[in-house]
């Protein structure tokens, strides 16, 4: 049976439609998406958002109907996931990172290795940076079992894009819980300050004024300079914080007549903002966490600096396809705690898999 998702559910964007598809994917379940970002300015499939689901229909070899620029109606039919050799172009700016977030978790459940080429960008407005991946999700989703490598070989800034990322998912041998309930001791804080076609100077600006701010906050900051090959001038500054028992990472982007100091500040807001309190994880990877907690073998627990309208339709989505016990403290913008009783999907033998998708 169909599962049937209402696109302009919760925060009815894109992120909807990436959790939707992956878990038809995994789980071999058709899927019908209606009212496709229905709550943004121009709704409908845009180009990045069309990567994501041609990116699975090659995986998978589904059948899709309505994958078309501007569609707000799409039919999703998987079939067998296949790992192996792939390509995926984003044109323009379309966040390579959104596509590899679609794409992780069903070829974790592929039975061969698959290694992946992405076009397009890596550090983009509305979207996590290419250090954001390698520094926070990769890490965590390890402690899960489910192991991935990104590297970016060509940066890709707004507007022209044009980047190149490698990456290579290994498939799992088993989907562990996570516990994320407390984040324990801080071990260290780190950051890149990288520029692409613009002076070096303007990265260690960056890197002055974020060692400045956190040392007034009696922190140390280990911090690399990077000057990126791209085909656009471009700016960015990502720091993060390490744990005990967990990572959080927020980054800033420059852009003409934003002085490097401003971009500095940005960032070290967030960091300093998330150090005052006592969450495991910040807001963006609790959501990127939800389907990977759902699909896990045993319970899995995080708290988070703040509850997101993405958490909220994350957490909607995946209950669409999965009966799990669920629980969610904390209301919208304030901090909060998951628990999800996953379906430990991978725990079952390759004989019952194929079943469940036919």
């Amino acid at each position: 049976m169909d599962v049937r998702i209402d696109g302009s559910h919760g925060e009815g964007g894109g992120q909807i439609l990436r959790s939707a598809l992956a878990l038809s994917a995994i789980l071999g379940r058709p899927v019908e998406v209606t009212k496709v970002r229905a709550g943004r300015r121009n709704p409908g499939l845009q180009p990045q958002h069309l990567a994501s689901v041609h990116a699975l229909a090659r995986i998978t070899g589904a059948e899709v109907r309505g994958a078309e620029l501007g569609s707000t109606a799409l039919h999703f039919t998987p079939g067998p996931i296949s790992g192996g050799s792939y390509r995926f172009e984003i044109t323009t700016a379309g966040a390579a990172s959104l596509v590899f977030q679609t794409v992780i978790a069903p070829l974790a459940f592929a039975n061969t290795p698959s290694f992946l080429t992405f076009t397009g960008g890596t550090h983009v407005p509305w979207s996590p940076s290419a250090p954001y991946v390698s520094e926070i999700l990769l890490p965590t989703v390890a402690r899960m079992g489910v192991v991935a490598t990104w590297r970016v070989r060509r940066a890709g800034f707004y507007p022209k894009g044009g980047g190149e990322v490698e990456a290579v998912v290994q498939p799992l041998v088993s989907l562990d819980p996570l516990d994320l309930s407390d984040r324990g001791p801080l071990v260290r804080l780190r950051g890149e300050s990288a520029v692409a076609k613009l002076p070096k100077r303007i990265a260690e600006r960056q890197a002055e004024q974020a060692r400045r701010r956190l040392a007034g906050a009696g922190h140390a900051l280990d911090i690399e300079i990077a000057e990126l090959d791209a085909i656009s001038p471009g700016d960015s500054l990502f720091l993060w914080a390490e744990f005990e028992r967990s990572r959080a990472g927020f980054g800033a982007l420059g852009e003409r007549g934003k002085p490097a100091e401003q971009v500095a500040d940005e960032a070290a807001d967030a960091l300093l903002g998330f150090l005052a309190r006592d969450a495991a994880i910040d807001p963006h990877l609790a959501d990127q966490l939800v389907l990977f907690m759902g699909l896990a073998n045993g319970r899995s627990v995080l708290t988070t600096a703040e509850v997101s309208r993405h958490l909220l339709t994350s957490f909607w989505t995946i209950q669409q396809f999965l009966p799990l016990q669920m629980s969610l403290e904390g209301g919208l913008g304030e901090p909060g705690r998951l628990s999800i009783g996953g379906a430990g999907v991978v725990q079952s033998s390759k004989a019952e898999v194929a079943r469940a998708r036919g």
